[in-house]
């Protein structure tokens, strides 16, 4: 009786051990699966920054874009109450850049690889505080952030394919939601808007073709439509746009890569319907055929040696404002009612970034944006401002900007500190009688050579000071 038992015992004993290495390796290829093919990743970020004065900034005002104009209380220079509202330094700090992603690996058919990416953040949400007079600025900054869409794509690589006798070629395709090609190549910085307005920013539904052909060149092209990041116009910001247009963007470059560098060029064409209904000449409402086509190219460099690296990025063409640059458009001709004509704003964008360092990291980043009127001539000699559209981050009477941005960031395993000062200035001027008159066979709308309005360029500028916590998983 006393053998019965001691078996028994010994069996009840046993059994959870079986069945826990039984379930063990049941759950083991599950696990694999996950380790081979799934990646999780993200960061928790938080940023405090001060500002000196008012500013244009997004995402609760932590995506910085340039200082406000003066806000005079009084057009009377001599008068001692005189002040500039806009001269109000501000503090916020805020989590809500933090993000989370999978990428997704490791599947393929002979030589055809697939992967996949979905990544998203804490972006919108945010809500006007009030619309007293109590103060002068932006105030987003009440409310509770909400789950975003970052990026959201599929990837198809043909690997391996005969290039020549002693090199091979990969061809790949991304079809989904993913940074613009003109927007991957960013500067080394920490802020959230990654040295915008100075080069392209915009994540954006897109079909992206990489062909690498040997080991040192690649050519790209893409047909790219509009989300989050917009064309301007009369509705204001809009994919409408595009959407009646029923043309994508399109964009083509070549890379050249080196041992220590790499050099990209490549253009960008758009082509959108301001207007798709109107008015005729005998005030019947009808489908009108105005479209708006601008062609904008761009340059790319990279040089690492060692602990060292620069980059450098210009951007030079018509229009842009769907990227974030300070661009836009303007009607020059509306002679036929159902047929109004545009012209792109002239725009150069340039920044130069350098960064220093592992553990300890030291970066600069210099940014040049300038505005050179309209491509083209108008046909009354002026330009309505109502008719002007412009970068809704922007305004259009800025003739230039430039920034000024060291930092030092401390790493120690996945946890980052970061220290940054900006100085951004901005040069504007003002319109004369809400409209900008044309020089010289083109509309100078911001140098104001031999206009009324050429002694009111002035320069404003801001000081920012942001820190940041970050700790990486």
């Amino acid at each position: 009786m006393k053998r019965t038992l001691t078996v028994i015992l010994s069996l009840l004993i046993t059994l959870p051990a079986f069945a826990a290495q039984e379930a063990e390796k049941k759950s083991a290829p599950v696990k694999e699966h996950l380790q081979n093919h799934f990646k999780l990743y993200g960061f928790i970020r938080n940023y405090f920054v001060f500002d000196s004065r008012e500013s244009k900034a997004g995402t609760g005002d932590l995506f910085y874009y340039l200082p406000l104009d003066n806000k005079w209380n009084t057009s009377n220079v001599k008068n001692p109450a005189r002040e500039d509202l806009n001269a109000s330094p501000n503090f916020r700090f805020l989590a809500l850049t933090s993000r989370v992603g999978f990428d997704v690996s490791g599947y393929y058919i002979g030589n055809l690889h697939f992967g996949a990416k979905i990544e998203g953040d804490f972006y919108s949400g945010l809500s006007k505080l009030s619309t007293n007079t109590g103060f002068s600025g932006n105030t987003n900054v009440s409310g509770t952030a909400q789950a975003r869409l970052r990026q959201a794509y599929v990837t198809l690589t043909w690997k391996d394919l005969w290039f020549d006798y002693e090199e091979k070629a990969n061809i790949s395709l991304k079809i989904g939601q993913a940074w613009h090609p003109m927007a991957a190549d960013m500067p080394h910085v920490f802020s959230l808007e990654a040295g915008a307005p100075f080069g392209p920013f915009s994540r954006t539904p897109q079909v992206t073709m990489d062909a690498a052909l040997g080991n040192n060149w690649v050519v790209s092209a893409a047909a790219i439509w509009q989300m989050q990041y917009q064309s301007a116009g009369p509705d204001g910001s809009s994919a409408n746009y595009i959407k009646y247009a029923c043309t994508p963007e399109v964009y083509a470059a070549a890379t050249y890569k080196g041992k220590d560098f790499l050099v990209r060029g490549g253009v960008d064409v758009l082509s959108i319907k301001p207007r798709n209904i109107g008015q005729n000449s005998a005030g019947l409402t009808v489908h009108v055929k105005d479209r708006k086509t601008s062609i904008l190219g761009y340059l790319y460099g990279q040089y690492t040696h060692k602990m060292l690296q620069i980059k450098a990025k210009t951007t030079f063409g018509e229009g842009g404002e769907h990227m974030n640059l300070m661009s836009g458009y303007a009607v020059v001709d509306k002679s036929d009612p159902t047929n109004w004509k545009y012209a792109s704003l002239i725009n150069s964008s340039s920044w130069v970034s350098a960064c220093y360092g592992k553990k300890w990291q030291g970066v600069l980043f210099l940014g040049y944006v300038k505005n050179f009127g309209l491509a083209k001539p108008t046909a009354e000699g002026y330009v309505k401002k109502s008719d002007l559209y412009f970068c809704s981050n922007g305004f259009s009477n800025i003739n230039q900007l430039y920034r000024i941005n060291p930092q030092g960031l401390y790493n120690l395993g996945k946890f980052t500190l970061g220290v940054e000062y900006q100085w951004t200035a901005v040069q504007y001027g003002k319109y004369v009688s809400g409209e900008l008159k044309e020089t010289n066979e083109k509309v100078d709308l911001l140098n104001g050579i031999g206009l009324p309005w050429k002694d009111s360029l002035h320069w404003v500028g801001n000081h920012r000071v942001n820190v940041m916590v970050k700790f990486t998983f």
